[in-house]
């Protein structure tokens, strides 16, 4: 209903706007209304050709660079040419236009019937600049995304430094909630520590536009981080402010400005982005045994590069720093190996039996929690109800859209954040226990979008919906398709590029 509203009024004003455009050709302004049409007529009246704009009005987000660039030949039809003058014409058309043509009682002529004005190489050169501007800022909002690797999370699948791209269209872009902002910025200013790169004025309603397919099994997503609501301007994502709280307690995170900084609150579309592999779709029920993953009872396929941590025995010493690079162990994967009380190392399979061929190395063991013991890290964070760790997580069911739970003292846990944060309700639990949802009593509740479940493929060493839970559709950014460079920090010279995985399809 909000977009057919949307449509009305965008039509009404489009009508009032053109009016002096329509009259000075003898054409009757109420043909604007026509959908498509109204917008054919008044590329025909500019007297441009129709094939080069008319078919990109059906082009989501483009269209509204076309429609720009309509705006200006009108201003120019108006002799209006200035800079001012023109961005005028496209913020404030539905004002700019009726003023000149109702109270400036301004003529228009289409500016391909005015005389040529010739610009100055300075205007030329603006012109130029904020065309491609706008041109990159609606691909890099709507269609791709560049995004680079900043934790090893998905080694190997994806290496620290890897730069990607990251597809909008894939699964459906989403239309801006937070409109004002700063261009090519998350949530922070340039060289600003904490100051939002966007304004909360104008916040539109979550929506996303159909993509070419859905959200399938092993997809690397990338998503905005589901427990990044609130932060800590110090430690941002990289403790979540709900893992603060539990630690240190909300009144020292609020009060100690030194070591917590500023706490503040970020839209959907403004948390920071992480990269994971969905291991779970709306629906599922997954389950972790001694790391396996299973997925409605059935063994999930494991990614090619999927890393454990293990122990080198009788001491990772035996093997020559040489070996370790050639495996392609990072430095800080080393650092923590020698660290006292570490002792383990993240490896795929096939580094695994490479280091038990050599000579010195009695075995390589798994590192896994047993089943059983509880980790109040995880989410829900309630081990007494739930004593799951890493290694032996769930059974847990991902919720679906029009899924109706059933809520109870114990798993209200697993549903609280779903209700309250991510599907905008108050919750109230009361010492009986018995649930309050919007100050209704209630035993269950029926979910409003879908929800996913991503790990990563370093599986030991990955913060991940083991941690934080569902990821709500409205945080997913796109799917990770192509790596385009690859940055090797531990290497020198020639070598810090990762030449074998230079433009490269992510699998």
């Amino acid at each position: 209903m909000f977009w057919i509203l949307l449509v009305i009024v965008y039509k009404l004003l489009l009508w009032l706007s053109l009016q002096g455009v329509f009259n000075a050709y003898g054409k009757n302004p109420a043909l604007v209304l026509v959908p498509f049409y109204g917008e054919w007529l008044w590329i025909r009246l500019l007297k441009l050709k129709w094939y080069a704009y008319f078919p990109f009005l059906f082009l989501p987000f483009i269209h509204v660079f076309v429609f720009w660039l309509l705006c200006v030949e009108t201003s120019y039809g108006y002799r209006r040419r200035k800079v001012w003058e023109c961005f005028c014409a496209c913020a404030f058309f539905f004002i700019y236009f009726p003023l000149l043509h109702f109270r400036n009682k301004e003529t228009f002529t289409c500016a391909k019937d005015l005389p040529p004005v010739k610009k100055s190489p300075a205007r030329e050169w603006l012109d130029t600049i904020v065309f491609a501007l706008i041109a990159v800022l609606i691909i890099h909002a709507f269609y791709f995304k560049g995004y680079v690797i900043p934790s090893s999370s998905m080694e190997k699948s994806l290496n620290v430094g890897d730069f990607l791209f990251v597809s909008k269209v894939a699964y459906g872009p989403r239309v801006p909630q937070t409109v004002l902002s700063f261009p090519f910025v998350q949530h922070t200013l340039p060289l600003t520590k904490d100051k939002p790169s966007y304004l909360t004025w104008l916040e539109l309603p979550y929506h996303r536009l159909p993509g070419f397919r859905k959200v399938k099994h092993n997809d690397v997503i990338v998503f905005n981080f589901p427990d990044g609501d609130t932060v800590s301007s110090v430690w941002q994502s990289n403790i979540s402010y709900n893992t603060l709280v539990k630690e240190v307690g909300r009144n020292r995170v609020w009060n100690d400005k030194a070591n917590f900084g500023r706490i503040t609150y970020r839209p959907v579309d403004r948390r920071e982005n992480f990269v994971k592999r969905c291991i779970g779709l709306p629906g599922d029920t997954l389950r972790i045994k001694d790391r396996q993953v299973f997925i409605n009872g059935k063994e999930a396929e494991n990614p090619e590069y999927l890393q454990y941590n293990y122990r080198i025995l009788p001491s990772p010493a035996v093997v020559t720093k040489r070996t370790w690079q050639e495996l392609g162990v990072s430095d800080d994967d080393l650092k923590n190996l020698f660290q006292p009380g570490a002792g383990s190392v993240p490896l795929t399979n096939r580094m695994v039996q490479a280091l038990e061929k050599i000579p010195g190395v009695e075995s390589v063991q798994p590192v896994v929690e047993p089943e059983g013991l509880g980790d109040g890290r995880l989410f829900p964070y309630s081990p007494e109800a739930y004593a799951w760790n890493i290694d032996n997580y769930g059974p847990v069911r991902i919720p679906a859209k029009g899924d109706t739970l059933l809520l109870d003292a114990r798993n209200i846990v697993l549903y609280e954040r779903l209700i309250t944060i991510y599907e905008n309700n108050t919750l109230e639990i009361r010492p009986d226990g018995q649930i309050l949802i919007n100050g209704e009593a209630r035993e269950t509740y029926v979910c409003k979008m879908d929800y996913y479940w991503a790990m990563g493929d370093n599986r030991h060493n990955s913060a991940d919906s083991r941690f934080w839970g569902f990821v709500p559709e409205d945080h997913l950014v796109g799917k990770a398709f192509f790596v385009w460079f690859s940055w090797n920090k531990d290497a020198t010279g020639f070598k810090k590029v990762r030449w074998n995985k230079v433009m490269r399809v992510i699998r």
